[in-house]
């Protein structure tokens, strides 16, 4: 039941932006910037472990690797937006999101 649940909010938050960018960009912007996710995710884990160093160290990781990602959606669009292929323009980010973020833990 506790993995129906999960699967549940992914759905719902996926399928709401994907829904709600066809008629607001914006909104569908803030849904998806929106830590619901994380937070989402630290309960379920709390609730099934009860463990605060698990859900500290969690946090404190989950910051740090989402560093990397910031440039390179800045990066993303600045690709989509001049003309680039999409898939070409993703895989560019995802490869430098996964450099980033190995750098990242290869320094931290």
């Amino acid at each position: 039941m506790f993995y129906l649940l999960k699967i549940v909010i992914a759905l719902v938050v996926i399928i709401g932006a994907t829904e709600l960018s066809k008629k607001n960009t914006t909104l569908a912007a803030i849904l998806l910037a929106m830590p619901i996710i994380f937070f989402v995710s630290f309960t379920l884990i709390w609730e099934e472990s009860k463990d605060r160093s698990l859900i500290s160290g969690l946090i404190q990781e989950t910051t740090m690797y989402i560093l990397p990602v910031i440039p390179f959606l800045f990066l993303f669009s600045f690709l989509v937006k001049s003309g680039f292929n999409y898939y070409l323009a993703l895989a560019i980010a995802i490869v430098g999101i996964t450099v980033g973020t190995l750098l990242m833990k290869k320094f931290y």
